[in-house]
């Protein structure tokens, strides 16, 4: 046998051995997961709340390897980035850095913010790359009525919600300013990211408004999505809006506004990661404990 062949032979086991070895989803990653990004070595990192005990929450890794706890002792981490090569991601009232050897360490915490923050949850990069948003949802014990539905929006009880939410911008070093103040559009903000313009764009929790920028005002676009959790917008111009309430994933045109439904029947959609060169949305189903791919076209 010929070295050619040989070294032939051997490509098409290192080829077999690569593509075995490659990350298969649905990825079963514990109790209560919320954000997923990816960081360190193009591997998958995702909040998980767990029992939402003081200090129980963990920040896991997927990689082709499985799942493993990266870090440990949080309260009820959610929204998670990779920027400048440390992991960034909130809990509750306060944001944490880790490191690639996961060690964490406090980012800024309550005193630090201009107002009082309430319940931290998504974060997002800026449209440079260099500082991160982060969604205060404000009073969020409103939202709900007994059955822990959310209140109609026609109802006496909905009018009665604080407008406290807000979207800051943190920079790489720390300094925090108010990027969107208190609107009765978005009482409950949740969902938070830049649109390829480097236009806000604003998921509404309670009201169900996929909210973006216009010459520094917040518009709606068409449609409904209460609950709504993460939003993005990929190269094409097209929006992604995620509901936990649904447990569904929409794809917005950004001509007409239409939306059309990627996935459904999930039990809770939560903050999602677009993998746009690999044609994905990566979405964490909170209740199931899971990661599904889910295409970017239905």
């Amino acid at each position: 046998m010929g070295s050619k062949r040989i070294t032939l032979i051997a490509l098409f086991f290192v080829c077999i051995v690569q593509a075995q070895a490659e990350v298969e989803f649905p990825v079963e990653v514990g109790m209560k997961p919320e954000s997923i990004t990816k960081g360190f070595n193009d591997n998958y990192y995702v909040t998980v709340m767990n029992a939402k005990e003081p200090g129980d929450g963990e920040v896991v890794e997927i990689s082709k390897k499985g799942v493993k706890v990266f870090a440990k002792g949080f309260d009820e981490p959610k929204g998670i980035v990779y920027l400048n090569g440390e992991l960034y991601f909130s809990d509750v009232t306060r944001i944490w850095k880790l490191d690639r050897k996961g060690q964490a360490r406090i980012f800024v915490d309550k005193s630090d913010f201009p107002e009082t923050v309430l319940y931290l949850n998504d974060v997002s990069l800026d449209a440079q790359g260099k500082g991160i948003l982060v969604a205060d949802m404000g009073a969020t014990q409103y939202m709900r009525d007994p059955e822990n539905n959310l209140w109609p929006l026609d109802s006496e009880e909905a009018k009665k919600v604080p407008e406290l939410g807000r979207i800051y911008h943190i920079s790489s070093e720390g300094l925090i300013t108010i990027k969107q103040d208190t609107s009765p559009l978005m009482p409950n903000p949740n969902g938070v990211g830049v649109d390829k313009d480097g236009n806000l764009m604003v998921g509404a929790f309670f009201k169900g408004n996929f909210l973006i920028t216009e010459n520094g005002a917040l518009r709606p676009l068409k449609g409904e999505y209460r609950g709504a959790d993460a939003v993005e917008q990929d190269r094409k111009g097209n929006y992604y809006v995620s509901s936990w309430v649904s447990g569904k994933v929409w794809k917005i045109d950004p001509k007409t506004e239409a939306s059309t439904v990627l996935i459904e029947g999930l039990e809770s959609a939560a903050d999602f990661y677009l993998e746009e060169d690999r044609g994905r949305l990566l979405v964490p189903d909170m209740m199931a404990g899971k990661i599904y791919a889910v295409p970017l076209k239905n």
